[in-house]
Parts: structure tokens; sequence; C-alpha cells
């Protein structure tokens, strides 16, 4: 089966690189078209071989992008195209129809309550989405806090399928020589206690909650922030006036793979170096940052995490929901400092995420819809 992944861009984001790990375990011939942004991600997948094409897309309203993508999509001769993220989703399914390819499946990474990829919800958004949804056959919702929304905003519950994010979770792991690596990468004393953020720096995220946190935790703490954004500045001015800069340390966006031609350190690497992960974006879909951190055994802080939140409470006991400002997490993270490190090993609902499964359920999917079998009637 030759398929072919339509996504917005390519640099360092969960719905990015939860694409490179995929296409790493569909066994299906698979190339991808980025409309805008060959970021790094795009390097990483041509380094695990697969073929990448850049749309060059000048905007949301570039039109003469849809004559172009249909091109491609129909000189390829695919059985399938899987979109991803909205704007690629719409252009994706209606290049897909005009090309003459009927099996069109969409993952549905970015919705929340209020948001749809930092766009406020309005009318206009959510017409032109439910628009585009019916040129496919199915949306695929990373989470059923995503199927519910889906289905609030009126895609009909027999056009959807939930198949979660997965993680390669032995990559994870908890290695004390990559924890003393990383820090010494960025200069973090091996006595502090260091407590991690990642994602994008976007408002969205409230990484600035965390940078007030830190100016009420004593001097041994540090703040470890992954990833970029156009937050990068403000976050550097609040620590600045808080009188925290010298323990606030950004690294930037950094891959889940290591990158032979750099030598910081990957993802999981500053996982290990890290003794709690905060997650305090009130809006997410799933929480791949919240799953990654229980896969390196680190204990967890999140205000919303669909991928917890949609499992019994028992089933993720490192992971505490913290509703409030930066108060809150700081007398929280005050408790777990004080409770001492624990044995730092993956909790065993990290399987049920295993990126394997969701490979495997994918593919199923794939082979019912360019089987044209009647996907309405078989849902679950």
């Amino acid at each position: 089966m030759r398929v072919l992944h339509v996504i917005t861009g390519l640099g360092v984001g969960g719905a990015e690189q939860q694409l490179r790990l995929l296409l790493r375990h569909l066994p299906a011939r698979c190339d991808v078209v980025t409309l805008t942004n060959p970021g790094p991600v795009a390097a990483g997948l041509a380094a695990d071989g697969v073929r990448v094409a850049h749309l060059g897309m000048g905007g949301n309203r570039d039109l003469e992008a849809l004559p172009r993508l249909t091109r491609l999509i129909r000189g390829g001769g695919y059985d399938l195209v899987h979109t991803h993220l909205y704007r690629a989703c719409l252009y994706g399914r209606l290049a897909a129809r005009l090309a003459g390819v009927r099996a069109v499946v969409a993952t549905e990474h970015s919705i929340g309550a209020t948001r749809l990829e930092g766009r406020p919800h309005s009318a206009g958004v959510r017409a032109l989405y439910l628009a585009g949804e019916r040129l496919g056959q199915v949306t695929v919702a990373v989470s059923p806090t995503v199927a519910h929304r889906l289905r609030r905003w009126g895609v009909p519950e027999q056009r959807i399928r939930v198949i979660p994010n997965g993680i390669d979770a032995p990559r994870f792991r908890y290695d004390e020589v990559r924890r003393k690596e990383a820090r010494t990468y960025y200069g973090l004393p091996e006595d502090a206690y260091v407590v991690g953020g990642v994602g994008r720096l976007a408002p969205g995220k409230r990484f600035g909650l965390l940078v007030a946190a830190l100016a009420q935790l004593p001097d041994d703490v540090r703040l470890l922030l992954v990833g970029g954004g156009p937050e990068e500045a403000a976050l550097r001015r609040a620590a600045r006036e808080l009188g925290v800069e010298d323990r606030l340390v950004l690294t930037g966006e950094r891959p889940y793979l290591p990158d032979p031609h750099d030598g910081a350190p990957d993802l999981p690497g500053l996982l290990c170096a890290m003794d709690v992960l905060a997650s305090p974006s009130p809006e997410e879909s799933f929480g791949l940052a919240v799953l990654e951190a229980l896969a390196a055994g680190l204990p967890v802080l999140y205000a919303s995490c669909p991928a917890v939140e949609d499992l019994p409470a028992r089933a993720v006991p490192g992971a505490r929901r913290v509703t409030g400002g930066a108060g809150a997490y700081a007398r929280e993270l005050l408790r777990l400092r004080a409770a001492g490190p624990g044995e730092r090993y993956a909790p065993d609902v990290v399987r049920h995420y295993d990126i394997a499964r969701t490979a495997r359920q994918l593919m199923d999917l794939y082979t019912a819809a360019s089987a044209g079998s009647n996907l309405e009637a078989s849902s679950s």
C-alpha cells in the first residue's frame, strides 16, 4: 500500500515528531509532503529513508498550492492520503478528492477545549473544519477527550476513530549516564533539583507560570524548558525581573532521536536530567510530554492531560493534576522535593500507549479504508 502523509509543517512539534515515529513502524510505503517549514523533522524523516516533498505554500490563502498538491498526489499513484493538522487537513482532503483518491484519513492532533492549534474556536473555523471533514472517510482522534470534542463540534460519531498517540517507551528509559551528560552539557549542578517543561514556548503552554513558581522555590532548584517558540524572549525577561535568570535553562527545540551532527542531548536525555516534569498547559489534546516523562520514570504535575485523565486514576500513580497558579505549583514541587527521589521506573500504563500498537490499529484502518469497507458500520 502506498500512503501519502500531508502535514502543515515539519518543525519540532508533537504531531510532527509523532508522524516520524509512526512511519518507523507502519508496514506501508509512506511518503510525506509538508505544506510549509521543512524543519528538523523533515531532515530526520529523510535520514530514515522517507521521501519528503516541500509544497512551498505561502500562507493559509495560497490557493495556488491546491493544484500543486493535487498533481503531486495524482502523480504518486497513492492508495490512501493521510492528513495531519488543520491547514493540511483542509487542503489535503480536497486535493486527494480532486486527484481521484477516495481513501482519505485525517488525524486530529490539536483540538483543545477553546482553541484549535492556537486559533480561538469561532463559527468560521468550525464551519470550515466541518466542510473539510466531510471530504474524508474518517477522522482519527488521538484520545477519547478529542473524540468528545469532535462530536460536540458536529462530526458524526460513526466517522470518528480513537487511535491514541504512541511512544517508543524503551527510548525514554532512565539512564544515569545520560543524566550526567545532559546536566554537564547545560551546566546544571549534580545536586540541583531540576524541574522540567517540554513543549512549544507559546502563551497557551503557560511556561511563564513555572518561571514565577521558580522564584518561590529554594536557590538549588533549576527550571529546564525544552522547546522553542515566540515566548522565549518573554520568558527570559520574566526570569530576569524575578531574579532567577541564572536558574533558568532554555534548550531550544530538541529532537526525539539523536542528531549525529549535533552534540547536544536529545529529548530522552533531557528527561533523564530532570527530577520532575511540570505541564501547566490548561488545554491539551493528548499530553505526549507527560507520557514521555512517565516513561522516563519522572513524577509529573499537570493541568490537562487526556492521556492520563482518560484512564483510571490508580493506573497513573506518578501523575498529579494541579489547579491554580504559580503558588500551587510551587507548593507541589516543594512537596515532591521533600519526599526525595524515588525509583525511576515506567508505570505499566506506558505500555498502553506503545507506538507499535498504535501503528497496528492505524494499519487496520488503512486496509479497511482502501478496500472501500463500510467504515461507518464498523465504528468502534
